[in-house]
């Protein structure tokens, strides 16, 4: 019986018989202390918490993978403090806060916004040697509706900076903070890496896929329209210049924009034309978890920066079932799907991946740059240079 000559090795190109297991780019993607990104991050005010979230009943955070403490005192400061009290351990989460500070339940040291050690009511005359007690703290500040926190090393503490886009608010409309994983919906805090979802923003393309075909028309119908894009750098990050040439002969430019290290300004989806008017920090909860922080202008009565968006059949992404979620996927389920953090080393990027990759590469150079003592893109020390400006935006009928 004659036999067939088979190419084994073409036949079982591909296998994933004895795959070698994938990796992540840690440097690009854990976040503790000591950590390239994580030092990098600590070198920006990053927001941990929205303004009405800081009271006078201790709160439990997570940032960077650090667990921390936010109160405000009575006399309206805010503060950032370590949990394990620096007397005996206790957690501050159980104190009580009062117009000096946070006052620990097991012997009552009082800690003010600062660390500083006020009061020792079990040691003669209050503690006369209070001073010497400091309870590990971080600086915090109210700004945009958010809490910023500076969690980086004290020398080199920058200012604040101002965002232009959120500078013009008029006699009927405020600055709003809102905290949300995903515009789709779903817990507050994701369960992936912070970068997957980040960098996002410069993924133009997905737009046209996922959010036109495989999730249904999410957004107006210019957004359908396959982009040019063209992608390149700014003073502080990667912008994404879209142009959509329409039916009607007009043309729909678009422009995404993110600044290193995690900050995105993404317009609107639905149509609201011009600049953007809000920003957004995506902050790494710890190397498998991120949260986003959102400032926006709104009107004087608005509750939420932007209402849900409707999924399938009318649905929000909490009323869906796991089917549905899974037959009409969107952001949530294309970033968390990726894993907890995604593995590099099994990507195979292309053309339309441009934009992240010159993102991934200026964060690289941001990491040499704090490697070597220097300051980061973005950082300032000087109240008047210390303004965050977005080109971002929604401009119809454009002229190319």
């Amino acid at each position: 019986m004659e036999t067939t000559s088979v190419d084994t090795n073409r036949l079982h190109s591909g296998s994933l018989y004895k795959r070698p297991p994938g990796t992540h780019n840690a440097t690009l993607t854990e976040v503790g202390q000591g950590t390239p990104m994580g030092e990098l991050l600590r070198r920006y005010w990053q927001p941990v918490a929205l303004a009405r979230d800081a009271t006078t009943t201790p709160k439990l955070i997570r940032a960077l993978g650090e667990e921390l403490i936010l109160f405000r005192d009575k006399s309206g400061r805010p503060g950032l403090v370590h949990p394990r009290c620096a007397h005996r351990g206790t957690s501050l989460y159980y104190g009580k806060v009062e117009e000096r500070g946070i006052r620990c339940c097991y012997h009552g040291w009082l800690f003010d916004v600062e660390g500083h050690c006020v009061e020792q009511p079990c040691e003669p005359g209050g503690g006369a040697h209070r001073d010497k007690v400091r309870q590990p703290w971080y600086p915090v500040r109210d700004a945009y509706d958010l809490v910023f926190a500076y969690m980086g090393p004290p020398e080199k503490m920058p200012v604040l900076p101002r965002v232009d886009a959120l500078e013009g608010a008029g006699p009927d409309q405020k600055i709003l903070g809102e905290q949300k994983a995903f515009a789709s919906g779903g817990p507050a805090i994701a369960d992936c890496n912070w970068l997957q979802y980040f960098e996002n923003a410069l993924d133009t393309f997905h737009v046209a896929v996922l959010h036109s075909n495989f999730s249904g028309l999410q957004f107006i119908p210019e957004m359908a329209v396959m982009p040019e894009v063209k992608w390149s750098l700014t003073a502080g990050g990667v912008k994404a210049t879209q142009h959509r040439q329409l039916d009607d002969g007009k043309l729909f430019l678009r422009v995404t924009e993110v600044l290193s290290p995690n900050v995105r300004s993404v317009p609107d989806a639905f149509g609201k034309k011009g600049p953007v008017d809000r920003i957004e920090w995506t902050l790494p909860v710890d190397d498998t978890h991120f949260t986003t922080f959102t400032a926006g202008v709104v009107a004087k009565d608005a509750t939420v920066i932007r209402e849900r968006r409707v999924l399938h059949n009318g649905k929000l992404w909490e009323d869906m079932t796991e089917e549905e979620r899974r037959l009409f996927p969107d952001d949530r389920e294309a970033q968390v799907g990726q894993g907890p953090i995604t593995l590099h080393s099994d990507e195979h990027l292309a053309t339309s991946d441009q934009g992240l990759v010159m993102f991934r590469r200026l964060l690289q150079r941001q990491l040499a740059t704090v490697a070597e003592g220097k300051d980061p893109l973005g950082v300032w020390f000087n109240e008047a240079e210390a303004v965050i400006r977005l080109e971002a935006g929604n401009f119809f009928d454009a002229q190319l």
